[in-house]
């Protein structure tokens, strides 16, 4: 097979030297398996990547993590960003990749010192893949000593099950860190039969309130619709529905603290004065919030 065989329509290049054919999905797995085709023995996909391939969220990243035995072996591939091993460390397999257990990977991305949120994000997402606990979390984050341990050990504590999506954990962020209660996630409501009636994002049931975020406010599709319908049912019932876009949490995150904070007195709540704390505002740098 010649270069210009590779460089024609049926190949496409993954890593310097090495090519698949042009109809194969070029995945987080293809990625890892094409890196340690070029990785020392011994080594296994870490941090970022192993979070993905865990089936969890992981900050954007064009590269693949790799964690090798040998220090002066570790790969410079162009593509390919590599970390020295941990001998005790007994890897697993996942899609066909030699890999980081799930609280490991979740540990490894924390040593990278991601923005608080971003790696809560990851915690909350490696839960719902069914993959590892909060508790697990917690236990793995207690006993890490590596770099940026504290914030591991934060993050794990703030990790919940029953988060359907990133910016669910995002949302929830915004509040918890906002020192707003934490709201229940993944509330079921039902029929006084035992019947499912609906999925509550995130709740605060005591005092009938509800945050959701909707990503598909631009469409209207038939299951949408239905959604509507139950959400009008629930607001005849004294449900007050805040519901929240992408500019909301990006863009105006100091104003949606307002609002949320706004329907908790407005229900009953008792909070103290409002002060964003120098956490809240670097982990979400929205315009600048009120005084």
């Amino acid at each position: 097979m010649t270069d210009n065989d590779l460089a024609g329509h049926r190949f496409r290049r993954i890593l310097h030297g090495i090519y698949v054919a042009a109809d194969v999905e070029i995945t987080v797995g293809v990625r890892a398996r094409a890196a340690l085709l070029v990785a020392p023995p011994g080594s296994y996909a870490s941090h970022h990547t192993a979070v993905s391939l865990w089936g969890g969220w992981s900050p954007p990243t064009s590269e693949v993590h790799l964690s090798s035995p040998i220090r002066a072996t570790r790969s410079e591939r162009r593509g390919v960003v590599a970390h020295v091993a941990d001998p005790a460390l007994t890897p697993r397999r996942r899609q066909g990749v030699t890999v980081s257990p799930p609280a490991r990977a979740f540990l490894e991305l924390a040593s990278t010192r991601p923005n608080l949120v971003d790696l809560v994000v990851a915690g909350d997402s490696l839960v719902t893949a069914a993959v590892v606990s909060p508790e697990e979390l917690v236990a793995a984050a207690d006993g890490w000593t590596g770099r940026w341990c504290r914030l591991a050990r934060r993050a794990a504590r703030l990790v919940r099950t029953g988060v359907n999506s990133p910016m669910e954990s995002r949302v929830r962020m915004l509040i918890v860190l906002a020192g707003l209660p934490e709201p229940t996630t993944n509330h079921i409501l039902r029929y006084p039969n035992g019947d499912w009636r609906r999925r509550l994002d995130l709740s605060y049931v005591g005092l009938r309130i509800v945050i959701e975020y909707d990503g598909r406010h631009h469409l209207i599709t038939a299951q949408r619709r239905s959604d509507l319908v139950r959400r009008e049912e629930l607001e005849r019932e004294g449900w007050l529905f805040i519901v929240l876009v992408s500019e909301d949490v990006y863009d105006e995150p100091a104003a949606t603290v307002d609002r949320i904070r706004t329907a908790l007195v407005d229900r009953g709540q008792h909070l103290g004065r409002r002060r964003l704390s120098p956490e809240w505002d670097r982990c979400h740098p929205g315009r600048p919030s009120a005084a």
